[in-house]
């Protein structure tokens, strides 16, 4: 029994056990407290050695930072030079446009616009065929204005000017529609002479450019014709009975143009900003003018004393003057380039003011808008606008012993109210139901989801998507169908974001002074061809298919074809109002002082990107997203013809707007990183910083850019803004 009863552990043997076990954790607590102290000495060696590179690095940046900016204001010279390439454009335009003589009037010019509006006024009994030929003049006058207001300078934009050209474009508008309205009444007089022989009704359609005119108008009055289509096409209205039996004529007005919405106001910079820089420059011509003038009046006068002095040395008087003219000659030449350096200057600053101007975001949003009101900042209108009108039939045409006798009404055509505004006299409420409406989109608008029909409302001067119902879309057929309460304009509109954010983009060279931008959105990939002043669709892919549309192989200057892409659907560049409505990586910090406006990041990135855009070619990063908005990521490389672009090897780069550093990351890396890679150093600039790895042959390509290929990408890249909605 007792051998088989577990020894007993004396005190003294377990005192012991517990002596070891504390003399063990003791060792182990020394040993991890030596390898912590080893560790961290090693952590803290390291910092110190990284802390010292960057030092040496920061002190070497600081070294040769004025000389890298130096190098970068002189390369940078090509965007005034841009400038005053387009200000002599635009001088010699109106002088060609002077010397025409071609009796269009000079659309800056507010006599001649008055003239050319009144003449106009004047003229009557002018056909529907002919009203179209003179809104072909009409419309391109509207265009000139409103590309005055686009592409000159916001800073050389007076307010007299900017509601001189908008007044005269509201005129016109104005009276081509009045004008369009006679003619269809000079149309519908004639009605019986133009009547079908089948239906007994006349039914007229005139095409155009610009305008497309359907107008029926009910002669026979037979309340079983209800359905009106036009020309063996699908576009038409279901009219009531009350309509089919009485004196009316129904106008489908298709203008492929908006002259409906309000104007959009004209966007300036802060007088405070452009007052005080301008005129500091100013001021420095200025005084050196005066310096000039006294200069040469000085020698003048000391020519003049020296004449009188020595008058008997006639030959020691001449060679004294002609030092004199070469002195003065030599100084007017050099204040001449004084003079043109501060000029310079001036389109400098004015150019770095509109730039900021195009990425600037409204720290307001637009005025709130009811339920049933259409914010224009949100949504676009798109494919033109649909007139529809139920006009009264006029008093037709009769032959009088071969005379044709026609009543003119003295208040000219009227609109016949429907409904009725009282309806006592009628049985039943059914009596005015909606009017169902089918309309063909135009064939040159892209809808990525269905359009939304949209009413005008003409006292609270907005659209409204209220009166509207029973919406049904054909996408293949391009045909839209719907029933509407009440006739007016209706249009057609879609989100104007509905393609950004972006997926990602590219911006490829593609030749000397030529490069392609890709946009990918969810919907599309937009590529863009850019060259001098000039750029093109390239091409439209929707879901892996190619679309066809009329502005391929068209070249246009940005601002207009930046235009024609947002009137065909494809609009890919955000408003000052946009991050209102997109969720973005926004990359602008504003700081406004007294004098000036620091540059934002996002500005002085596209600008030397759009410098080394003719041999270097940037791509979208997914790191952008989670840098933050003082800094940019994207990816460069080093462009070469000949190489494979299957697996191109893109260098990662991060721009805080006054340093750039190459990342040592890579796309594929699993988490973001500021690190630097090895062996490289942070430079001031964009250009210094590709410079370290670039060849020789490239730098050359760069520096030989011409100003005005360089202009127009950079303007592209701020008005697609892709770093910030991508």
């Amino acid at each position: 029994m007792s051998g088989s009863k577990k020894k007993k552990v004396t005190k003294a043997e377990r005192l012991k056990l517990l002596q070891e076990e504390e003399e063990r954790r003791l060792k182990e607590e020394e040993e991890a407290r030596l390898k912590y102290e080893k560790e961290e000495m090693e952590r803290l060696e390291i910092q110190r050695i990284e802390k010292e590179k960057w030092n040496r690095l920061e002190a070497k940046d600081l070294e040769r930072r004025n000389e890298e900016l130096e190098e970068l204001y002189l390369l940078e010279r090509c965007f005034p030079e841009a400038e005053k390439l387009k200000q002599e454009t635009r001088m010699l335009s109106q002088w060609k446009h002077y010397i025409q003589c071609d009796g269009s009037p000079d659309p800056s010019i507010a006599q001649e616009m008055n003239t050319f509006i009144s003449l106009w006024k004047e003229k009557t009994n002018e056909t529907f065929e002919e009203v179209i030929e003179k809104s072909k003049v009409v419309l391109n006058l509207i265009e000139k204005l409103k590309f005055i207001l686009l592409e000159t300078p916001p800073c050389d934009l007076q307010d007299k000017n900017i509601i001189q050209y908008q007044e005269s474009i509201l005129q016109l508008q104005e009276l081509l529609h009045l004008k369009f309205n006679v003619a269809t009444e000079i149309l519908l007089r004639q009605a019986s002479t133009l009547a079908d022989l089948d239906s007994g009704n006349m039914e007229k359609v005139i095409k155009d450019e610009n305008v497309t005119l359907y107008v029926w108008a009910n002669l026979k009055k037979n309340p079983r014709h209800r359905s009106v289509r036009f020309s063996e096409t699908q576009i038409g209205f279901e009219i009531p009975r009350i309509l089919a039996t009485s004196d009316i004529a129904v106008r489908l007005l298709h203008t492929h143009y908006d002259h409906v919405s309000a104007l959009h106001p004209v966007s300036t910079p802060s007088k405070e900003h452009t007052s005080s820089v301008t005129e500091l420059v100013k001021d420095d011509v200025e005084n050196v003018e005066k310096a000039i003038s006294k200069e040469v009046e000085e020698e003048s006068k000391q020519q003049e004393k020296q004449s009188h002095l020595i008058q008997e040395e006639k030959l020691k008087v001449e060679e004294e003057q002609d030092d004199i003219e070469v002195k003065m000659s030599s100084a007017e030449e050099e204040s001449e380039a004084i003079k043109c350096e501060l000029e310079m200057k001036v389109l400098s600053e004015t150019v770095s003011a509109a730039q900021l101007l195009l990425v600037e975001n409204s720290s307001e949003k637009p005025d709130f808008f009811e339920n049933d009101m259409v914010d224009l900042f949100q949504f676009t209108t798109l494919g033109g606008v649909y007139h529809l009108d139920i006009l009264e039939l006029p008093p037709q045409c009769k032959p009088v012993k071969g005379w044709m006798i026609v009543e003119i009404l003295k208040e000219g055509l009227q609109k016949y109210t429907y409904p009725p505004e009282t309806t006592e006299d009628f049985e039943t409420e059914n009596a005015f139901p909606p009017i169902e409406v089918t309309l063909e989109v135009h064939e040159n608008v892209i809808f990525f989801e269905n359009p939304m029909v949209v009413r005008w409302d003409a006292e609270g001067k907005h659209w409204r998507t209220d009166g509207i119902s029973n919406v049904s879309y054909k996408p293949n057929e391009r045909l839209i169908t719907f029933s509407l309460d009440t006739f007016g304009p209706v249009t057609l509109i879609q989100d104007a974001h509905i393609n950004m954010p972006y997926q990602s983009w590219e911006l490829r060279p593609l030749d000397v002074n030529k490069v392609l931008l890709t946009v990918t959105t969810v919907f599309t990939e937009i590529q863009i061809q850019i060259k001098e002043n000039l750029c093109m669709l390239s091409s439209v892919k929707l879901k892996d298919k190619k679309h066809i549309s009329i502005l391929e192989g068209t070249w246009m200057t940005p601002i207009p074809f930046i235009i024609a892409l947002k009137e065909a659907g494809l609009n890919i560049f955000p408003t000052r109002y946009s991050h209102f409505y997109v969720v973005i990586n926004n990359k602008a910090r504003m700081n406004l002082s007294k004098f000036n406006v620091v540059p934002l990041v996002e500005v002085k990135a596209y600008r030397q990107m759009a410098l080394l855009s003719s041999t270097f070619a940037f791509g979208w990063s997914k790191w952008n997203l989670l840098c933050n908005s003082t800094k940019v990521v994207f990816k460069v490389r080093e462009h070469l013809p000949e190489e494979c672009t299957e697996n191109p090897n893109w260098a990662l780069l991060m721009f805080s707007g006054d340093r750039a550093q190459r990342l040592k990351i890579k796309e594929e890396s699993e988490a973001f990183s500021e690190a630097l890679k090895e062996e490289t150093e942070f430079h001031s600039t964009l250009y210094h910083m590709v410079r370290d790895f670039a060849s020789k042959e490239a730098m050359e390509k760069v520096r030989s850019s011409n100003c005005q290929f360089v202009n127009s990408v950079c303007h592209m890249l701020l008005s697609t803004r892709l770093l910030s909605y991508s």
